[in-house]
């Protein structure tokens, strides 16, 4: 009894000095966690300087044609003829019409003979008044013959006047018999039907050039006042366009042509116009397309990687490093998006240091080792984009670990409850 008494005491003071051990082992661990700093956390980090930077912008637009044409009737007759099938791509100066030219061609014959007559009528009157010249010279006539002789001579002149331009008006009605295609395009559908009587102004068809096409779209205020400074320096043919296509369409590339000049009172926009080609008329004028510009820039402004402003207190924020390489938030009045870029209005200074990287978990405060950054927005952007990826893969992969692991460990608390028993 002794023996097993002894056995126990000394188990117990074992037991006592092992559990001493332990405590103080972990308050050891503690202390030094408490203790120690966590390590800088590297990020990369760009010294904030002015630069140019290039915007991509985009526009709702419609899609026209400026030279669309629709054809009228310039006199008035029967419809005898038409020359064409609707929906024919047609080429300027091809005859399309025929009204009723044989009755002009009668007017013109009749013009003809007047003018003819009119001539003929001077001739007379000229005869007269030479012959009457000379016989004043001699005293045979009076000086009011004479006169009346001057007098008819020249209204037969008046007249042949008048006869060449009844024959010239005549000969145009004559032209206008014949509808010709004032531009080269597709050819709608016939207004009038062959035998019907037209009259000067009758709609006959519409005749739309396909190639080029012209989408006109609003660029607001501010947009249009900076390309507008942007112009004096370089041409607006310098400015290049692309063409979005709805439904996978594709995209087309032109160049901007027009910019207006006045600001839109109700919209607050200004009007602007690109052109495109369109060899193949694919696109046809009445779409509606998204037209993006190419070659607008932003010029000595501050601007930093989209991916680094996140959401304050105080509103758009960024991290800028201190003397101590701390992270420090700074509020920020935000301008253009251009692209990967945030442009900056306000809050930075030229010199400052901006972290670049992604600030997810990053707090004021936060000591930071800051790493090059090589000046490509878009690169950053995509590593975040990839790593967001990653990241959703492995949740998604790693879903049915919960489980496992509480099966795992109800096993191991069966078999320490078995232990126990024994």
């Amino acid at each position: 009894m002794i023996h097993r008494a002894r056995g126990g005491l000394l188990a117990l003071a074992s037991g006592l000095l092992l559990a001493a051990c332990g405590q103080g082992d972990g308050s050891g661990q503690q202390q030094q966690a408490a203790s120690g700093e966590a390590p800088p956390r590297p990020m990369p980090v760009m010294e904030m300087a002015r630069q140019d930077i290039p915007l991509d912008k985009s526009y709702p637009s419609k899609l026209r044609s400026d030279g669309e044409v629709t054809l009228v009737a310039r006199v008035t007759g029967v419809l005898e003829e038409r020359r064409f099938e609707p929906g024919e791509i047609v080429e300027q100066g091809e005859s399309l019409y025929a009204i009723e030219p044989d009755l002009y061609q009668a007017t013109v014959a009749q013009r003809k003979a007047d003018l003819e007559s009119a001539k003929a009528e001077l001739a007379r009157a000229q005869s007269d008044a030479r012959r009457y010249e000379q016989l004043l010279s001699q005293n045979s006539v009076s000086r009011q013959q004479y006169d009346q002789a001057l007098a008819d001579r020249n209204v037969a002149r008046a007249s042949v006047a008048q006869a060449e331009a009844a024959l010239s008006s005549a000969q145009l009605d004559l032209s206008y018999t014949d509808v010709t295609a004032p531009v080269s395009g597709q050819i709608g559908l016939s207004q009038v039907n062959v035998g019907n009587l037209v009259n000067s102004g009758t709609k006959l068809a519409t005749i739309t050039p396909l190639d080029p096409l012209e989408a006109r779209f609003q660029m607001p205020q501010a947009a249009a006042s900076a390309l507008r400074q942007q112009l004096k320096t370089q041409s607006i043919g310098d400015i290049g366009a692309s063409l979005e296509l709805p439904n996978n369409g594709g995209t087309m590339e032109g160049k901007l042509d027009f910019l207006g000049a006045r600001v839109n009172e109700s919209t607050g926009t200004v009007q602007a116009e690109a052109s495109f080609a369109n060899p193949d008329g694919k696109v046809l004028p009445g779409q509606f397309a998204r037209v993006s510009l190419e070659g607008l820039k932003r010029f000595n402004v501050l601007a930093v990687p989209e991916i680094s402003v996140t959401q304050g207190l105080m509103g758009p924020q960024v991290f800028v490093l201190d003397e101590q390489n701390v992270a420090r938030s700074r509020t920020l009045q935000l301008g253009e998006l251009a692209g990967p870029w945030q442009i900056i209005l306000d809050g930075l200074q030229p010199g400052d240091r901006v972290v670049v990287g992604d600030p997810a978990g990053l707090q004021p405060g936060t000591a930071i080792e800051p790493q090059p950054f090589n000046g490509d927005a878009e690169a950053l952007m995509d590593k975040l984009v990839q790593s967001q990826s990653a990241g959703k893969k492995q949740s998604a992969e790693g879903g049915a670990a919960p489980g496992g692991n509480q099966v795992a460990s109800g096993e191991q608390g069966s078999a320490s409850a078995e232990e126990g028993a024994e």
